[in-house]
């Protein structure tokens, strides 16, 4: 169980890394949602989705807490991202509260103590 929690934790950094990175190459604009904005987002959700499911199985102590606020913030992005991504441009703001949200999620990742960091 250790390896697969292991192997989720990476798959959903690089979910992670993938969103933040799409977000960085729209910065110079126009703000749009791309591809690796989409994949990191899903990729970060359903790996989360799914440490979250090893994490209950074991014997781990789960910060129920966290993993609803993370959940939550997540589900917001992924909902924005992809209801923005056939549109060629979004506003300045819709673009930047993505990004904002993202980097709230993983401050709440990093920052929020628990047992597990994820």
């Amino acid at each position: 169980m250790e390896i697969l929690r292991q192997i989720l934790l990476v798959v959903h950094i690089l979910g992670f890394a993938a969103l933040v990175g799409g977000l960085l190459v729209q910065l110079k604009g126009p703000y749009a949602v791309n591809a690796l904005m989409r994949d990191g987002a899903g990729t970060a959700f359903v790996s989360g989705l799914l440490l979250v499911g090893v994490l209950e199985g074991g014997d781990a102590d789960v910060d129920h807490m966290k993993i609803g606020v993370k959940f939550a913030v997540s589900l917001v992005v992924l909902v924005l991202v992809m209801a923005n991504l056939r549109k060629p441009s979004l506003p300045k703001g819709l673009f930047l509260g993505i990004a904002a949200l993202a980097l709230l999620n993983i401050g709440v990742a990093v920052f929020w103590s628990s047992a597990h960091t994820f």
